[in-house]
């Protein structure tokens, strides 16, 4: 039950897994929970509820360095919630997770952005909850703004940028992070197409330089365009680990 975000070492061995899951399972429950003082004083633990379920079950791979693998899968069979274990958002409920190195996550995009902060402000406190140095983010401003093309609204609150804008800004903040592990939950979805391709171009670049990708997507163009391998979610278990295309039409026949 456990995640470990393990140290990048310079002895370590390179083609030691990035990532490593075993026998993770997550359990939600479909009911909102009370989180009242009452409620914690006075609730009794009369065992596991019958409202609970298992968002993942079962869960075991590896990803080795370099790799760019895709995650299919229906909706709400557990893809975002394993980029989540892997990102460390949420820690699994049974099972061990092993990260070595950083992960630069672009899932739920926009989180960590105020909406009263100007775009400059928010590049500042974006970057900085990220884990990026003051230095850094003074380095890498200028080129974070090019990149989102936002230079006419740097001093404009966030909270009046459309949802592209949103993304544009997020999406050039977190693909400066310098981590080993990419993540990405459908953010490539979002966006004109101008920038999208700008957004994949990044993404060559990024994998170019050695990074690992992970990649969710119900798009098929984009995960044959950057994945080789791929994993199938269904029921919140991995009922196919293989070769990108194998898996699209696992996937493809279970409609």
């Amino acid at each position: 039950m456990t995640h470990d975000p393990a140290p990048v070492s310079p002895a370590a061995d390179p083609a030691a897994p990035v990532i490593s899951l075993q026998d993770v399972g997550v359990r939600f429950s479909r009911k909102r929970r009370d989180l009242s003082l009452r409620a914690a004083l006075f609730r009794r633990d009369t065992g596991p509820s019958t409202d609970a379920f298992w968002g993942l079950r079962n869960i075991s791979f590896e990803v080795r360095p370099g790799e760019a693998v895709g995650v299919v899968g229906r909706n709400g069979q557990g893809k975002s919630t394993l980029l989540k274990i892997v990102a460390g958002v949420l820690l699994p409920d049974e099972g061990r997770v092993s990260v070595t190195g950083g992960v630069a996550p672009l899932i739920e995009i926009t989180g960590g952005f105020a909406p009263d902060l100007t775009g400059r402000e928010n590049i500042h406190l974006a970057a900085g909850l990220h884990g990026m140095s003051r230095e850094t983010i003074e380095e890498k401003f200028d080129q974070i703004v090019e990149f989102a093309e936002m230079e006419k609204f740097l001093d404009t609150p966030f909270r009046h940028f459309s949802s592209g804008m949103k993304v544009r800004l997020a999406f050039s903040v977190i693909s400066q992070l310098e981590e080993p592990t990419i993540l990405v939950d459908e953010v490539l979805a979002v966006g004109d197409k101008v920038f999208r391709e700008k957004c994949y171009a990044r993404i060559d670049e990024l994998l170019a330089e050695g990074r690992t990708l992970f990649l969710v997507s119900h798009k098929d163009k984009d995960l044959t365009r950057f994945c080789e391998r791929g994993l199938y979610l269904r029921g919140g278990e991995l009922v196919e680990d293989g070769p990108i295309e194998s898996v699209l039409s696992a996937y493809a026949k279970e409609g």
